[in-house]
């Protein structure tokens, strides 16, 4: 059985990735160990992005598992936003220019990220924008915040309704996903890392990959993970 370290953003993708990630992920012989929170510190019971989710810091935690671990069937990934990504993230300058191929640009940053760290078994995996774009893959889900929310549930439905696919709702600091949700829904800002987790179990793992496209990509590629290493 393969092994895999799944760095995450947020104390969100952690959770998300333990409840739904990690049991699926065991059907095809991987064992994921307990998501890690990247580059954070906790101060007064707070947890916080270490460096101000600066590159160099999270680049820092995820060399020192790969030198810790050293076997050919432990892999390495990570779930980390586009959104509000740091400039000091390798070749975001040069993917600007992709800014309107927003696939392109993620799986260009990838390349480059994985380029950085330089070992093969690190599987990067950057969120197209960001861990809400899971949420409009079936937007009823937040009739569970609200009892009677028909409307706001119908205004999340009209944003999902244009675009392909959730992953392109775009970055803007008040048209992100997170953005649009809170503003029809204010108590998911309040517990997000609670609430998101929650939600995305009522919609479903296999629902959320049919409508992300980069999602079902990356899945797609932990999914073959213990076969890769039998072959090595």
């Amino acid at each position: 059985m393969a092994r895999l370290y799944l760095f995450a953003e947020g104390q969100t993708e952690q959770t998300f990735a333990d409840n739904l990630i990690k049991p699926h992920l065991a059907k095809y012989n991987l064992f994921m160990h307990n998501p890690v929170l990247i580059a954070h510190a906790k101060k007064k019971g707070r947890v916080h992005w270490g460096g101000g989710r600066n590159y160099a810091p999270m680049k820092n935690d995820i060399i020192r598992f790969l030198k810790q671990d050293k076997a050919t069937d432990a892999f390495f990934t990570t779930m980390i936003d586009l959104y509000a990504i740091h400039d000091d993230f390798p070749g975001l300058a040069e993917a600007e220019r992709m800014r309107q191929n927003p696939f392109e640009r993620v799986k260009f940053l990838e390349k480059k990220f994985a380029e950085d760290i330089g070992d093969l078994r690190f599987i990067p995996y950057i969120q197209l924008h960001e861990y809400e774009a899971y949420l409009f893959s079936d937007p009823t889900c937040f009739e569970y915040l609200s009892s009677g929310s028909t409307q706001e549930v119908e205004t999340l439905q009209a944003i999902a309704s244009q675009y392909e696919t959730p992953e392109l709702i775009n970055d803007g600091l008040q048209t992100a996903p997170s953005k649009r949700i809170i503003a029809q829904f204010p108590d998911y800002g309040k517990a997000k890392s609670t609430f998101g987790p929650q939600l995305a179990e009522r919609i479903g793992l296999q629902s959320i990959r049919g409508h992300c496209l980069h999602f079902n990509e990356w899945l797609l590629k932990l999914e073959l993970l213990d076969r890769q290493s039998a072959i090595c």
